[in-house]
């Protein structure tokens, strides 16, 4: 980063096409973790394994978190995918989410040179949180306040959750400035182990890819659990949820470097999540810090 704040955001942030493969990991920050552990953990992130981003999961609502969280990340020369977290209850808790992260793009002046997107919710369409209609027009809202910074806004979701909210998932594919797409295939009727998931991940892709019209795709919340209990559990009895076959997906994704980097506008992915202390099961790190399997994925190709 540079010494000062620069003072204009144009040309800031590379082209999407050349953002391809693998691009950082996913980082939940529902402990609230402090700023120093933040910088620590996304420095980790950006210098061992060459992530470009952070994408954020869960929340923290203490006042101002994402302060926090900005200057982490211009510490450590990470950029951010932000997001606004409905939950699980039901309840318009995300309003006051959105905000709260809203006044701090405004009034931080590291934010646009560090924030490259704003999400809007972690399957938001799938668990019914919030009409389509209704989040197409938050989505138009906080594209006419943040476009002029260059702050893009998606909705982060699985192909399903856009498919099942009908004409209304195929409105927001169409409005948001990229797309966001979960890839969870270890609870496909159809997974075994992680290195034959490719079958399930393409139709999404091409389906996203059509619907959306071309935009650049990001797999977001992306990844194969090392272990699986309550809420982590597989529709099919031949899926396998252990270190060998978390590692086995992560190398299928790498493999497919040129196939990715082939789309319009390249497609990027996140591993979900940098660590077991996170989600258990999901992290590319143990509960100890420590590599569960080699992690080195291509970033070009």
């Amino acid at each position: 980063m540079p010494a000062s704040v620069p003072s204009k955001v144009n040309g800031w942030w590379c082209d999407p096409k050349t953002e391809y493969a693998f691009i950082g990991f996913g980082y939940e920050i529902t402990p609230c973790q402090s700023q120093d552990q933040l910088t620590q953990e996304f420095t980790d992130i950006r210098k061992r394994f060459n992530g470009r981003y952070v994408r954020l999961y869960g929340t923290c609502d203490s006042d101002g978190y994402y302060n926090t969280v900005i200057e982490a990340a211009w510490s450590a020369g990470i950029g951010v995918h932000a997001l606004i977290w409905f939950g699980f209850n039901g309840d318009n808790a995300w309003e006051g989410r959105r905000d709260a992260l809203f006044s701090v793009l405004h009034s931080n002046p590291k934010a646009p040179y560090v924030v490259r997107t704003i999400q809007f919710g972690s399957e938001p369409l799938y668990d019914h949180a919030i009409d389509p209609y209704a989040l197409q027009s938050q989505v138009q809202s906080a594209q006419a306040q943040f476009k002029s910074v260059g702050i893009t806004v998606t909705v982060s979701d699985m192909a399903y959750g856009f498919k099942t909210a009908g004409d209304g998932g195929v409105a927001v594919l169409q409005t948001v400035d990229n797309v966001h797409g979960h890839m969870l295939p270890f609870f496909s009727p159809d997974a075994t182990t992680g290195d034959n998931a490719w079958p399930i991940i393409d139709p999404d892709i091409q389906w996203l890819q059509t619907t959306a019209g071309d935009k650049k795709i990001y797999l977001s919340e992306n990844g194969w659990p090392s272990t699986s209990y309550e809420g982590v559990q597989a529709t099919s009895g031949a899926a396998v949820a252990d270190v060998s076959s978390e590692a086995a997906y992560f190398n299928l994704l790498d493999s497919k470097c040129e196939y990715f980097k082939s789309f319009p506008h390249g497609i990027a992915w996140f591993a979900h999540l940098y660590s077991d202390n996170q989600e258990p099961g999901y992290g590319i790190l143990d509960s100890s810090g420590n590599e569960k399997f080699p992690f080195k994925p291509k970033t070009s190709c």
